[in-house]
């Protein structure tokens, strides 16, 4: 039997297109591990977002391989576990110990202990396509938990008004992943693939409409609120002159002002004179 099986043409060129897209979204985080490789710590990352994107592929993976047809699906949940396993050991290498222990006690409590009690339950419980459908329905409902957690970064941007947290690129990836994997799924007519990729495409879209709003589009307020700050500053400035001046009273600098005000008095009188003193003496006082 063929590895690839082309005779749903839809379905084995969008399941082909989701592995390139999913593959590149597996691998952003490489910068991230580079750098905690690099530094020997792990700074201020978590371990919970990969922990639970490998337990994901693995639901996925074992959903697979009650199907037929869905090589594709195997691929890129079977590279998915092998990147993910690789990124939480150099975490748990480099993290501290709070941190280290965290992620065994969460990956021995879902990883390996959930996946086990699925696994067993399906497997003596569950027979043919009520064991798929089971497992289909598990790998939905987590699915959806996933595709929700964006909802916090969502109400971080609605509320600061910034999209420092928003990577654009990661978006738009996750975007076009979801797109893909949705449309895979109804080709294969699947509804367990396409239902939670409705709410990944959804949830995809907002987040980049949030992104073009807030990044390019300034409002009249964002600008007032520009124009206030930038009009304190010279304030700002004085006063911070004023209170260096006024915390250092040296001896030296009272005996130099007032030899300074000395000549200018002088000089003013002389210039009085001649008929220049209101100009100069305005002058003077403003310097002083």
């Amino acid at each position: 039997m063929a590895i690839f099986n082309t005779h749903n043409t839809w379905a084995f060129a969008f399941g082909l297109l989701g592995n390139l897209i999913s593959f590149a979204v597996f691998l952003s985080p490489v910068p991230t591990f580079y750098r905690i490789w690099k530094k020997k710590t792990t700074e201020g990352f978590q371990s919970l977002p990969y922990v639970v994107a490998l337990f994901s592929a693995m639901l996925w993976l074992y959903y697979a391989t009650q199907k037929k047809d869905v090589f594709l699906l195997v691929t890129i949940n079977s590279f998915g576990c092998f990147i993910e396993t690789i990124y939480i050991s150099i975490f748990v290498a480099f993290a501290n110990k709070k941190a280290r222990m965290f992620t065994v006690k969460l990956l021995l409590l879902m990883n390996f202990g959930g996946f086990c009690l699925i696994l067993l339950l399906c497997q003596f419980l569950a027979k043919g396509s009520t064991r798929a459908k089971i497992i289909g329905g598990i790998c939905v409902g987590f699915s959806v938990c996933v595709f929700a957690a964006p909802l916090s970064i969502i109400r971080t941007v609605i509320k600061t008004k910034s999209v420092e947290y928003m990577p654009f690129s990661l978006s738009l990836s996750l975007t076009l992943s979801a797109v893909v994997w949705l449309l895979y799924g109804l080709a294969l007519k699947d509804i367990y693939v396409a239902f939670p990729n409705v709410i990944g495409f959804v949830l995809g879209a907002l987040q980049m409409i949030l992104y073009v709003v807030f990044k390019y589009c300034k409002t009249s307020s964002d600008l007032v609120e520009q124009e206030l700050e930038a009009a304190k500053l010279p304030e700002v400035s004085i006063d911070m002159l004023k209170l260096g001046t006024l915390a250092s009273p040296e001896p030296a600098g009272i005996t130099v002002v007032r030899s300074l005000n000395t000549c200018l008095c002088d000089d003013r009188k002389a210039e009085i004179g001649n008929g220049q003193g209101v100009r100069n003496g305005t002058h003077f006082t403003t310097t002083t």
